[in-house]
């Protein structure tokens, strides 16, 4: 009796005990900060060597999981035991000297008590301030490997903003923080991640059988310009933030603190600005509007002047030869402008612009969500010179009169179906006056009165896009891309006439999908263009159709580090017959923050001697096209090169602030060449087939470094080499500066005070033999070299107002005897389009951004 109630006894204190310790067990989840699986292993068996019941932390997600005592233990306790061993809380810091004897790969990108502290005064003040946020989706098969997913859904809880991933599993959202965003994709488990600061991130998919939605903040700061570490293309993204460091008033003036592009005066007299990427004019570059090939043919020269920079949503410049989806005609690279949508826009921006040479612009877009599937939205632009202005005294215009007038209506279509449809109606009006001071179109227009420009352009557009993506397989898709396009250009320059029109339409059907898994990937379609031109210059006409039919392959493989893309595209053309087009990029990847690229491929394309020389139109050079072949165009052969590419790329931490570094090599070779030579006469412009060999060769260096908070700096140098075969005799190209440096400071108050400053050296660079001319008339062989700097200040007053004041060419520096013979224009000897420096001096702007989101 009394051994049985001994053992009731027993059980009973069991019992109490077991469930007193139950009640007194609490589990908890919570942010600690690390980076690897060392990480992992010091913060767990720190814990189960204090005492801890169970703790697990997550690599991904950065979240704690601990089993303890509550009579023994507290999350604070917890807490300050992981931040004396090096790994900050979100309520406990390590020590810096701690932290610092971490090993490298333990470093994390640290959330100091100045940045708590930020982020409660910006929430005390209510001033929520809206950024763009780029991240990436992910999937992690069984092995643990990861592949991007294209097409996955990102839902902003906040403002309730939708966007999806493209091909690389890239998004961009615009949102304040904190954020809540949901993540969601067929065949895997729908989650909400947090967002605590504009940091890109990281999204990773397991299978919904197996795993959970799980996302991880990468310690990689939120650069303005990057080339994403999951592109095999060598493409830079230039996000809305770096476009706003300067005024961008139109996309040739977009790429001032890029030191990849090269932008430089068409002539002294009109002034408008133009592109070069490795080193070749942008003709060689491919542009694109959203993917659609609208600005090409005779709009080339002026229609980087046709996109406001208040429509653009960014820039993706990609280096070497592009995709084959998007044609042939990429040379030297290709830039794609994304335009703002309808759907992600502010419902009200404004931006007004003005400067001392009295340019005035002002922007007012509209876009409205009309309901859960349609949505819309107006682009409207005009700018204009209305004071003629002559700072350099040599009796011409230092700025064109005129006017321009630009709109674009957007719509889009989306539903829960997997169907989504946009399309845009364009039009545009550009009118401008160059020419002597003095100079009266209504008397003087094509007569040696005064020396006189004036140029009448209109175009108008209709752009579109149809898609499918398939529910259930969002992996597959299939899409239909429009355009058609009129353009007209009525122009005159002194006594020469030029009148230019092209009538266009483009398609191009596009199918997606994937060959087993994710892994392997394909793109496939079918396009068509045709191009109607009909050009008089002088009363001559030279008029041409072209048209070609087209299909395209693109095998794209993503394996563990090493990925690839192979394309080709086989073309008919009317007069050049079949065209075929082989393209290949590589990367491999030595770790997650190293990267080697590298890209070779052919293009073709068809000059518009005029059109893309019209700057030359500004003297009194006679126009020649020699050796012609048929009664085609202008007689002339196409244009064929190969171009060869290396992109390397490491991102790297020192003294707890990210940067990288990044080097670029390219060749391209011409099988043939329209050359345009300058040099045989300096009173003739000839134009001729290439005989002998043709190249560019770039390389480039660039290192971007965060030296404190928000103070980043950009460093930057290029080399150039190219060279032609004028009539026997290898030349560097004229006015190209064989060395470039340049470096980029950016720094941002916890007040919201921007400050950009840019410095830049050029090198000398060949100019035209003028020794044919009078020794008055006559140039050196080479220009000096010069620096050029520029600054912007930018105060946000609040989230509606932004105001912005700046500065170019702060020295001053102009280049010298911008015209020669300006005093007799319509002498043989007059020459405008010899432009190697500055054409305007110093320029003070001031402009002001509304908007309502």
């Amino acid at each position: 009796m009394n051994r049985k109630f001994i053992v009731a006894v027993l059980c009973i204190v069991i019992n109490i005990t077991a469930s007193a310790q139950k009640k007194n067990t609490k589990t908890e989840t919570f942010k600690v900060y690390g980076t690897c699986e060392q990480c992992k292993d010091r913060i767990e068996k720190t814990l189960q060597h204090y005492g801890i019941n169970k703790a697990v932390w997550n690599i991904e997600t950065g979240m704690l999981t601990v089993t303890y005592d509550s009579t023994k233990f507290n999350k604070q306790k917890i807490e300050k035991k992981l931040a004396d061993v090096g790994h900050d809380t979100e309520d406990f810091q390590a020590k810096d000297n701690v932290y610092n004897s971490l090993p490298e790969c333990c470093h994390y990108d640290r959330f100091t008590q100045a940045q708590q502290q930020q982020t409660s005064d910006t929430i005390a003040s209510n001033i929520k301030i809206v950024h763009t946020i780029t991240g990436v989706v992910l999937e992690e098969d069984k092995k643990g490997k990861l592949f991007p997913l294209v097409k996955a859904t990102i839902h902003n809880l906040n403002n309730h903003h939708i966007t999806t991933t493209d091909s690389s599993g890239v998004f961009q959202i615009t949102t304040t923080v904190p954020a809540k965003l949901a993540i969601s994709y067929v065949g895997f488990n729908s989650d909400t991640i947090h967002i605590v600061s504009p940091n890109e991130i990281k999204v990773v998919l397991k299978n919904a059988s197996t795993g959970h939605l799980r996302e991880v903040v990468v310690t990689a700061k939120n650069q303005s310009t990057y080339v994403s570490s999951f592109s095999t293309f060598n493409t830079l993204n230039i996000g809305s933030k770096e476009l706003a460091k300067a005024a961008c008033c139109n996309l040739s003036e977009s790429f001032e603190t890029s030191p990849s592009i090269d932008v430089s005066y068409t002539d002294a007299v009109i002034g408008i600005k133009q592109i070069q990427l490795l080193g070749l004019s942008g003709n060689y570059t491919q542009l694109l509007t959203e993917n659609t090939p609208e600005i090409k043919g005779l709009a080339g020269s002026y229609g980087l002047t046709f996109i406001p920079g208040p429509w653009i949503e960014g820039i993706q410049i990609t280096k070497g030869v592009g995709s084959v989806v998007n044609g042939y005609e990429s040379i030297a690279g290709q830039i794609n402008i994304e335009e703002k949508k309808p759907d992600k826009s502010d419902k009200l921006f404004v931006n007004t612009y003005i400067n001392t040479l009295g340019r005035m612009e002002a922007t007012v877009n509209l876009s409205s969500v009309l309901n859960d599937k349609w949505s819309t939205a107006l682009l409207t632009h005009a700018n204009g010179v209305n004071t003629k202005v002559d700072d350099n005294h040599d009796g011409f215009l230092d700025i064109s009169l005129g006017r321009q007038f630009n709109v674009i209506n957007r719509w889009k279509y989306a539903d829960a179906n997997g169907i989504i449809a946009q399309f845009s109606i364009k039009a545009l009006n550009d009118k401008r006056q160059a020419g002597q001071i003095n100079f009266n179109p209504s008397t003087d227009k094509l007569t040696t009165n005064n020396y006189g420009v004036g140029i009448d352009v209109q175009q108008y557009g209709v752009t579109g896009k149809l898609g499918y993506v398939f529910p259930q397989q969002k992996y597959k898709s299939i899409g239909f891309i429009f355009s058609a396009n009129n353009y007209n250009n009525n122009s005159y320059y002194g006594l020469t006439k030029y009148d230019g029109k092209q009538n266009s339409i483009y398609t191009n059907l596009i199918y997606q999908s994937i060959i087993g898994t994710t892994m392997h990937k394909f793109r496939t379609g079918l396009s068509f263009a045709n191009d109607n031109y009909n050009e008089t210059f002088n009363a001559i006409n030279y008029n041409r159709i072209e048209t070609v039919s087209g299909a395209f392959f693109e095998y794209t493989y993503t394996g563990e580090k090493f990925s690839a893309i192979a394309g080709i595209r086989e073309d008919y053309h009317n007069q050049y017959g079949w065209i075929t087009t082989p393209r290949l990029h590589l990367k491999y990847d030595f770790s997650p923050k190293t990267n080697l690229r590298f890209s070779v491929g052919s293009g073709f394309r068809v000059a518009d001697i005029f059109a893309e020389n019209a700057g030359v139109f500004v003297s009194s050079r006679t126009y020649s096209i020699l050796n012609s072949t048929s009664n085609y165009g202008y007689g002339l052969s196409p244009e064929k090169a190969w171009n060869f590419g290396m992109n390397f790329i490491h991102n790297f931490k020192l003294n707890n602030h990210s940067g990288s570094f990044s080097v670029d090599v390219y060749r391209t070779n011409f099988d043939n060449q329209v050359v345009v030579d300058v040099d045989a006469s300096p009173q003739k412009i000839l134009f001729y087939n290439l005989n002998g060999k043709s190249f560019s060769n770039s390389i480039q260096a660039e290192i971007n470094y965060e030296i404190a908070k928000k103070f980043d700096v950009r460093l930057a140098y290029r080399w150039l080499d190219v060279q032609t075969n004028y009539n026997g005799t290898m030349l560097e190209k004229p006015l190209v500066a064989k060395d470039r440096a340049f470096v980029n400071f950016a720094y941002e108050t916890n007040n919201h005070w921007k400050f950009d400053y840019t410095v830049q050296w050029f090198s000398k660079k060949r100019l035209p033999n003028t020794s044919g001319n009078p020794i008055v008339y006559q140039f050196e062989n080479y220009s000096p070299s010069y620096f050029q700097m520029s600054t912007q200040i930018t105060k946000q007053i609040n989230n509606k107002w932004d105001i912005y004041v700046g500065a170019e060419n702060l020295t001053n520096y102009m280049q010298k005897n911008l015209i020669i013979a300006a005093a007799q224009p319509f002498s043989q000897y007059f020459d405008g389009s010899i432009t190697w420096g500055p054409v305007n001096g110093r320029i003070i702007y001031l402009g002001l951004r509304f908007k309502i989101k």
